[in-house]
């Protein structure tokens, strides 16, 4: 069992008190105890991360690239010891959890290349005798907010970045997965960085977050949960102007055409919204089918959603985990009752499912017959379900698949190139797919939403250098020559 302590200034410490760590797969099962941060390591924290910014933005690009590309590589060959860890302490199967680890490895050695290519420009200005100079420096001290449903790889893509355009780093991750949180610390703590540039503060977001969220010497603040908590955070961030990145709710659609291939269209629907027990913010928690298809559609659908295997996350053969606690298994039968008392058709599931291991097991489970505005189709679930939601043509899909608050992921099946086209223009969402499940995005290239989903620059690929970075533009005159 591990025994995890924050990482403050450099050195391991103790907290204020521990907690538990316990298998949603097997509530026997304790993962570890994790110290919980004091608003005083904070303090330090952030006071240590200021002096070893400087200290780390005149190393060099190739100190900071040779220090990304090791923790990456470290990842990457260590990503079944810790996919492991990580699927035993959140619950998704055992491959998703390999491939998040590795994919997290990707991000570091992403951004140790982007760390070489930290390019300024130069441009004529309109005045004679005068050149100008556009260079993007490090922020400072920037704080991380991470979630629990990729416990590494959204803190990766976070962390990276931060590092790798100069800046020092403050994490506090969700408190569901701390294990994940202080294998990656114990790996950066390995490296040759200036003492308190990369520190780990555990503890709950109302405490720890909302400090972190007020501290007067953060330049920056990124953040990846839910809406509400979002909103509060820029609230308290926005009184001092700090730099803000949210990444919120969502509510993606699905839409099937009568023209898609239908055995393909099923497979991505399932994948979309049960794959990581539908605890993902790209999960397809909205299906809206062509009409002329929808009862085949449902036909395979519900087989293939039937026929999931459910289980302990780290068992050959399972489709599908244990969600990721109690409370959220309590939320997501609330929400079936919700939805049969809005009128919708449970199809299949929606029960808590009692197996060989104690865990938080659920049924994967699909109403029908829904309305657009009803609750289940309006708002966040995180859960293993989805609603089929009729449309007659594409104009109206296109309606439903808008109609609601968020705009982060939105996916199309359909063969005809002027519908996808048509879709992807009309589509009021960050991300849109065609012919590919809305679940699943690449590290190279931007992510993030729209409207509620998401607020400031985006993330990954080149783009986060938007955010991590701030621009100085220089005028240089040479003086009169002597």
């Amino acid at each position: 069992m591990l025994n995890g302590q924050n990482f403050v200034a450099g050195e391991w410490r103790d907290g204020a008190g521990w907690v538990e760590d316990i298998n949603p797969s097997d509530v026997t099962d304790i993962v570890g105890r994790f110290a919980q941060a004091r608003l005083s390591d904070i303090h330090d924290a952030v006071a240590a991360a200021q002096g070893a910014q400087r200290e780390w933005a005149a190393a060099g690009l190739e100190a900071r690239a040779a220090v990304l590309d090791a923790i990456g590589r470290e990842l990457m060959a260590r990503s079944k010891e810790l996919g492991e860890l990580l699927s035993r302490e959140e619950g998704k199967t055992l491959p998703e959890g390999v491939g998040e680890v590795y994919r997290a490895g990707q991000f570091f050695t992403y951004f140790a290349a982007e760390a070489l290519r930290n390019l300024g420009s130069s441009a004529d200005s309109v005045r004679a005798g005068v050149d100008v100079l556009i260079e993007r420096e490090p922020l400072g001290v920037v704080a991380i907010i991470s979630p629990w449903n990729f416990p590494i790889a959204t803190a990766s893509w976070k962390i990276a970045p931060a590092l790798a355009f100069g800046n020092a780093v403050v994490w506090k991750p969700a408190s569901l997965t701390p294990a994940s949180a202080w294998a990656l610390t114990e790996i950066i703590s390995r490296q040759a960085i200036p003492k308190g540039l990369f520190n780990l503060v555990m503890g709950s977001g109302s405490t720890i977050g909302r400090e972190l969220a007020a501290n007067a010497d953060i330049q920056g603040l990124s953040f990846t949960g839910s809406g509400a908590v979002g909103s509060g955070i820029a609230a308290l961030a926005a009184a001092r102007f700090v730099k803000l990145q949210l990444e919120m709710g969502s509510k993606n659609p699905f839409v099937v055409m009568d023209d898609a291939d239908l055995d393909r269209a099923v497979d991505l629907a399932v994948n979309g919204a049960f794959g990581g027990t539908g605890q993902k913010c790209t999960a397809s928690s909205r299906l809206i089918v062509h009409r002329p298809i929808h009862d085949a559609f449902v036909e395979k659908l519900l087989a293939k959603t039937k026929a999931l295997k459910v289980g302990h996350a780290l068992e050959a053969g399972i489709q599908m985990g244990p969600v990721v606690s109690a409370e959220q298994l309590s939320a997501n039968l609330d929400y079936v009752t919700l939805g049969i008392s809005e009128g919708a058709e449970l199809a299949t599931g929606g029960e808590a499912l009692d197996l060989a291991h104690n865990g938080h097991y659920m049924a994967p489970t699909v109403f029908l017959n829904g309305g657009s505005r009803m609750r289940i189709n309006q708002e966040e679930m995180f859960a293993p379900i989805t609603c089929v939601i009729q449309a007659d043509d594409l104009d109206e899909a296109i309606m439903l698949a808008n109609d609601t608050p968020y705009g982060l992921t939105a996916g199309i099946a359909t063969r005809s190139l002027a519908r996808a086209t048509k879709f992807r223009q009309a589509s009021r969402s960050g991300c849109v797919m065609v012919n590919l499940a809305t679940a699943g995005t690449d590290y190279h290239v931007p992510f993030g939403g729209v409207r509620a989903s998401s607020y400031g620059p985006r993330e990954q690929g080149r783009a986060a250098v938007e955010f991590y970075t701030q621009v100085k533009t220089s005028y240089i005159h040479a003086g009169a020559a002597e």
